[in-house]
């Protein structure tokens, strides 16, 4: 998933608040040494590799991610990974650490990779991948923001751009070696020479790079603890999590971690986060406890674990778990929820709602109460009960969550409730003109639109969908159909939507010209006009 590209590889998050009381001087300090924004070694990149080339770079590359198989599009566990990587853009922007200029071009976007390997990446143009094998591996929230705080100051201190172009640079100087090696060799008449100066260039080259690649990876480290730090996660959350892959280095990961090879783990590395760590006091700007959204994260640990691996011999294993008898009541619902989750995934629909039924004396916790509510919603749906589904929904507050919207829309699919699809259609509607890239929102707002009757928002919005996944001949299809539709008329025709679908197909029509233009290597030089 086009790895090669990556940077260097490695419960919701309250905004930070003020405690009350006095701050010791030395805590003081602490809080305004990491308030002062490290220095943007990034920027001596911009000239060579700007952020324009950067966003194109990176939108070319989540074309393809988004058709990959792997990419997962699982809307609980998007919320919760949304409600941790939110935090941190957002002090990232408080911090300096995004200005205005790669604010308007970056989406700064965090997805999911079903995949059980331990592992995330960040690609150009702000957008980082998170493996089900990461979350599945964390204990807590903090080690996984930890890790998101890391690679989003990849995309901040413009490591990929640096790499790109230290990358063109070492080659440069290699092949200048490798001349000089072989053109002294010539005059010595030694093959042997001419082959051990093309080595010697190589080797050069890889050197540097490696080289480069540890810088980075050092000022992504201290960057990334001072972000997550200042976003109210727990401090010794970025230790902890070197302390595991520190770890699984030592015993031999067997290809398990590839954040390992990603992000070599060298002693220097393991020690300052380790001293941090021990040397953190609470901030002045106030932190979260240690102990906050422990367990919405065992959850969707036990969620990750089922999802990323879909074959299933897999599932079954997960079907088969069980709480110890010395569980403590966090691990018991844990195991529940593997095991209800897992029985839907197989359609064993009456094992899944006994094993929910079992859990429900164990909901004393506000989170534990929204995910099971949201699980029986998610049974009642896959069962074909609208009615249960509506109790259960009605248990979940109306907090906008991209996973409520696609639960309600699908109950009023299933229920086929004109007052439900009214409203569904225009809360969808309204999330989609806001999330422009979200191709899951589009295929709900094309199935509740075609439902009511409305053909050319339907197929609008399947356009949409298909541009969001980077497929222009397919959204562009879409829309002739529109076009069509519209020229014959008929009593459910909006012409408001027929002139939106006209203006969108100029869009994609001018998109895909750039795009050839740029695939050819000709951006901004003249051409025939294109056929469309």
């Amino acid at each position: 998933m086009a790895a090669a590209l990556a940077a260097p590889a490695w419960s919701q998050s309250p905004d930070a608040t003020a405690k009350p009381g006095r701050v010791d001087d030395s805590a003081a300090a602490r809080a305004a040494e990491s308030n002062v924004r490290l220095p943007a070694l990034g920027e001596s990149a911009s000239d060579e590799f700007n952020l324009n080339a950067e966003k194109r770079l990176g939108e070319q590359i989540m074309r393809e991610v988004r058709r990959d198989p792997d990419y997962l599009d699982d809307p609980v566990l998007l919320d919760y990974l949304q409600a941790l990587w939110q935090p941190l853009v957002r002090t990232a922007r408080a911090r300096g650490d995004i200005d205005k200029d790669s604010d308007g071009l970056f989406p700064y976007e965090a997805f999911l990779v079903r995949d059980r390997s331990v592992n995330a990446f960040a690609l150009p143009g702000g957008y980082v991948g998170v493996h089900l094998g990461l979350i599945g591996l964390t204990a807590t929230r903090d080690e996984l923001a930890s890790v998101l705080a890391h690679e989003l100051s990849h995309v901040t201190q413009r490591h990929i751009a640096r790499s790109i172009v230290a990358s063109q640079r070492s080659s440069t100087l290699s092949l200048a070696a490798m001349l000089l090696g072989v053109l002294a060799a010539s005059r010595a008449g030694s093959a042997d020479m001419a082959q051990a100066a093309i080595m010697g260039g190589q080797a050069a080259a890889a050197q540097a790079q490696l080289n480069f690649s540890r810088d980075m990876e050092r000022e992504a480290d201290r960057n990334g603890y001072a972000l997550m730090t200042q976003a109210g996660y727990a401090p010794s959350g970025m230790a902890a999590m070197f302390e595991k892959l520190d770890s699984a280095n030592r015993i031999n990961d067997s290809g398990g971690f590839p954040y390992l090879r990603s992000h070599p783990l060298t002693v220097d590395r393991v020690g300052e986060a380790r001293q941090r760590a021990s040397a953190a006091t609470t901030p002045a700007f106030g932190n979260a406890p240690a102990h906050a959204g422990a367990l919405r994260h065992a959850l969707m640990q036990a969620r990750s674990r089922v999802l990323m691996d879909p074959s299933t011999q897999s599932v079954r294993r997960q079907q088969e778990t069980v709480p110890r008898s010395d569980a403590t009541p966090m691990q018991r619902l844990a195991a529940l929820y593997t095991r209800a989750l897992a029985s839907m995934r197989l359609r064993d629909f009456t094992l899944a709602e006994e094993t929910l039924a079992a859990g429900t004396p164990l909901l004393a916790d506000s989170d534990a109460r929204l995910a099971w509510a949201q699980l029986n919603a998610e049974l009642a749906i896959a069962r074909a009960q609208p009615q249960l589904a509506a109790q259960a929904l009605a248990a979940l507050p109306a907090d906008g969550t991209r996973s409520q919207l696609l639960l309600r829309s699908q109950l009023a699919l299933l229920a086929n409730d004109d007052t439900a699809l009214r409203d569904s259609t225009e809360a969808l509607q309204a999330w989609a003109a806001e999330h422009r890239g979200d191709a899951g929102a589009w295929r709900a707002l094309a199935a509740t639109a075609e439902r009511m009757n409305q053909p050319l928002r339907s197929l609008r919005a399947q356009a949409e969908a298909q541009a969001a996944l980077g497929d222009l001949p397919g959204a562009m299809d879409r829309l002739r159909a529109g076009q069509l539709l519209a020229k014959r008329g008929g009593p459910n025709i909006d012409f408001i939507e027929a002139s939106v679908i006209d203006a969108r197909m100029r869009e994609l029509i001018a998109q895909r010209r750039q795009l050839m233009a740029e695939q050819r290597g000709d951006r901004g030089q003249p051409r025939q006009a294109d056929p469309d």
